[in-house]
């Protein structure tokens, strides 16, 4: 039976307490070997280490052996029976009954997720950029790790006290029962090399902590340069924008009122000096985007009322005012996959495909971190509806999006990058509303190329639900899995995003992967959440465990300490105000010269419920529907119209070719075609946007506003 001394609480439990100085007692059996078969063993769990001894009196004196659980590996096996794992070893450990074992468990896996916290936990002090900085991520990590390791030094310096004192009381107590003169001075000898022992761990001791003081004063160091930085930064950045208002308003005035005579108008020279520097300096000013929108009105809507006869109906064909939406369409929703481009920029510059795929693993579940506030739905883009996102000038890239179907609802996407790699896809949406929850079930693939070493990378999407639908307060869940694979080397991995469950002890948005060779060996394990972070760890080494599922092995893994690949940014001010819109979610809708007509930001309904005129954009919706809902008929009646006037032997032969060139609408901007990796027929860019832009020759567009 076990004795809880201060007992752990159990991972079920509501809240956790940090692994302090509880501490858990009782008896287990240990697996020795063949011949002895399981012994029983005193096991003590404090401060994140698992101790065992022979008997509790032993405590005083001598440690069988210590496992520490901050890197160990916990796996319940068959009845009563668990394994750790840690440092290459595996121990066999048995209960003398179920619930001894549940309990045995619930300890050693709170305790392990108490240490681990509080080694990884990051540093929450207010002077901290909303960037993540990796310098001091890594500088801060190297330290936490280093205190851990210095805590446990301590314990075992404890330990080897004890039984160095406890050598030093026994040996005494054999030379006084001797009285041979040779056997005396090997014990004296004896005696002197256990003290000198314990001078050795002490001292070893205080090299570490000499070290640990030493690395903090220069983290201390380092973070006051950091800070430092940022306030220049600031200052710069702040500078840059006064210096940009001040040009735009000089550029007004020249416009207004113009002169020939460079002596006649101080805005004139002024202008000119301003373009004469930029141009001597080779520098471009950046355009300040704008970071707020409206806030979100507060509007009430009996939702019983409208969702009640559209159970089991698909979620595009049911209508919806714009109560029920957020002011951005899907082709702009698509567009905020690219929150985290970075991302694929670090992933271009990889030399291993096996890093390379971890980063494009961490992009792939970046795009739904997003989503965990965002139980609103975007704006069903209308049929050639497009939109463009040109930020070649901060982040390197192009993007361009279109509708290219309606019913089913399709968007074709294409992004270039000037950073190394391009990315295409397209994606049918197939929604269902359940009643209590609505899923929408995103179809089609993900296509990234790098251009230094042409892996081609292929994915899908995940599941997306919407819960309590008419009661309680909405939360969205992602779940699913996701196989990415790269058609060059054949490198896999394999995404797991496990759904939310009331009685599961997982952590709530929880993913789990792993990334293989083309002969199915692991290299890498990724853990994290798609709303918060996702970290890789290198595997060293692999053995068959126990416990698995249907007889069946699990493989455990010894991996070296996790490498953060990605971390969510946070919110910006008030942002539960206006949509819980991101940064860059913010800026998809601003207004954009040039753009064209087909263009997103170009919508009414959704400009008019951005500035919070709900009503107006309720009738701008209906008047654009019904509007897609008539050029829909006139398609459909002029392809029924040109097969009647062919003879049933062309019709036949023809009839799906007829139906594609009147009622399957042709995209401007994307064609379909195979997919030399995959052999699937996918849209994808034909090309020609841009040059359109540049040209302002928009004449191909239709007017669907």
């Amino acid at each position: 039976m076990s004795e809880p001394v201060k007992s752990l609480p159990s991972p079920t439990s509501s809240g956790g307490q940090p692994a302090g100085s509880d501490t858990y007692k009782g008896w287990l059996y240990k697996w020795t070997n063949y011949l002895k078969g399981y012994q029983r063993r005193w096991f003590v769990l404090s401060n994140g280490l698992l101790s065992y001894y022979r008997t509790q009196a032993e405590m005083a004196h001598t440690c069988r052996g210590t496992i520490t659980l901050a890197t160990a590996h916990i796996e319940v096996g068959d009845t009563c029976h668990l394994v750790l794992t840690s440092g290459g070893r595996n121990y066999h450990l048995k209960a003398t009954s179920d619930g001894e074992s549940q309990r045995w468990v619930s300890a050693l896996q709170q305790a392990k997720a108490n240490t681990t916290h509080m080694m990884h936990q990051s540093d929450d002090s207010g002077d901290e950029a909303p960037v993540p900085q990796p310098d001091r991520a890594l500088t801060q990590g190297a330290l936490k790790t280093l205190a851990s390791k210095l805590d446990d030094l301590s314990t075992c310096n404890e330990l080897i006290g004890k039984h160095g004192t406890a050598l030093q009381r026994s040996l005494s107590e054999l030379e006084d029962l001797r009285t041979a003169t040779d056997g005396t001075d090997k014990l004296k000898t004896v005696n002197e090399r256990a003290t000198l022992f314990r001078i050795t761990s002490n001292a070893m001791i205080n090299a570490c902590r000499d070290f640990l003081d030493v690395a903090e004063t220069h983290s201390r160091r380092w973070q006051r340069a950091l800070q430092y930085e940022r306030e220049q930064r600031h200052h710069l950045e702040e500078t840059i924008e006064q210096l940009a208002k001040q040009h735009n308003s000089l550029e007004r005035a020249w416009r207004e009122a113009p002169s020939t005579h460079p002596g006649q108008s101080l805005p004139d020279c002024l202008t000119c000096i301003c373009s004469q520097d930029a141009g001597s300096d080779n520098m471009q000013l950046r355009r300040v985007r704008r970071s707020r929108i409206p806030d979100k009105p507060n509007y009430s809507l009996n939702l019983w009322s409208i969702m009640k006869n559209c159970i089991g109906k698909e979620l595009s064909k049911i209508p919806m005012p714009v109560n029920f939406n957020e002011p951005l369409s899907m082709l702009q929703r698509l567009t905020e996959d690219l929150e985290y481009s970075d991302l694929l920029d670090r992933a271009a510059r990889c030399e291993s495909s096996l890093e390379q795929m971890c980063l494009v693993a961490a992009f792939s579940v970046s795009s739904y971190s997003t989503t965990i506030h965002r139980t609103a739905k975007p704006f069903n883009p209308l049929l050639g509806e497009t939109y463009e996102l040109d930020r070649l000038d901060d982040f390197g890239y192009r993007s361009i999006c279109e509708q290219v179907s309606h019913h089913p609802p399709a968007a074709a996407h294409h992004v270039t990058s000037q950073r190394g790699w391009t990315l295409w896809q397209e994606i049918t949406i197939d929604s269902k509303f359940r009643g209590k929850y609505i899923s929408v079930m995103p179809l089609g693939c993900i296509h990234l190329q790098f251009h230094s070493s042409g892996n081609h990378y292929v994915w899908g999407k995940v599941t997306s639900t919407v819960h309590n639908i008419i009661v309680g307060k909405l939360w969205i869940d992602q779940s699913g899995d996701i196989e990415i694979v790269n058609h060059r080397t054949k490198d896999t991995c394999h995404l797991k995003f496990v759904p939310y469950s009331y009685f599961s002890r997982d952590l709530p948005r929880k993913v789990t992967g792993v990334v293989a060779d083309s002969e199915g060996t692991a290299h890498h394990i990724l853990s994290g959440t798609w709303d918060e972070k996702m970290e890789s760890a290198k595997i060293v080494e692999s053995s068959r465990g126990c416990g698995g599922s249907e007889g069946k092995q699990k493989t455990v893994y010894q991996t070296l300490q996790p490498k953060l690949l990605w971390k969510k940014y946070p919110l910006p001010e008030n942002a539960e105000n206006m949509h819980f819109f991101s940064s860059l979610a913010l800026t998809l809708n601003e207004p954009e010269e040039g753009v064209a007509p087909t263009d997103s930001r170009l919508r009414p309904d959704q400009r008019l419920m951005e500035a919070g005129l709900w009503d107006e954009a309720n009738a701008h919706k209906q008047r654009l529907e019904e509007r897609q809902r008539l050029e829909r008929r006139k398609r459909e009646a002029q392809a029924t119209q040109a097969l009647e006037e062919e003879s049933m032997t062309i019709v036949i032969q023809c009839m799906s070719a007829k139906w594609q060139d009147f009622e399957g609408f042709q995209p401007l901007w994307f064609e379909r075609r195979t997919d030399d990796s995959t052999g699937e027929s996918t849209y994808v860019y034909r090309g020609g946007y841009w040059e359109a832009k540049d040209g302002q020759d928009w004449s191909q567009c239709p007017d669907i506003f």
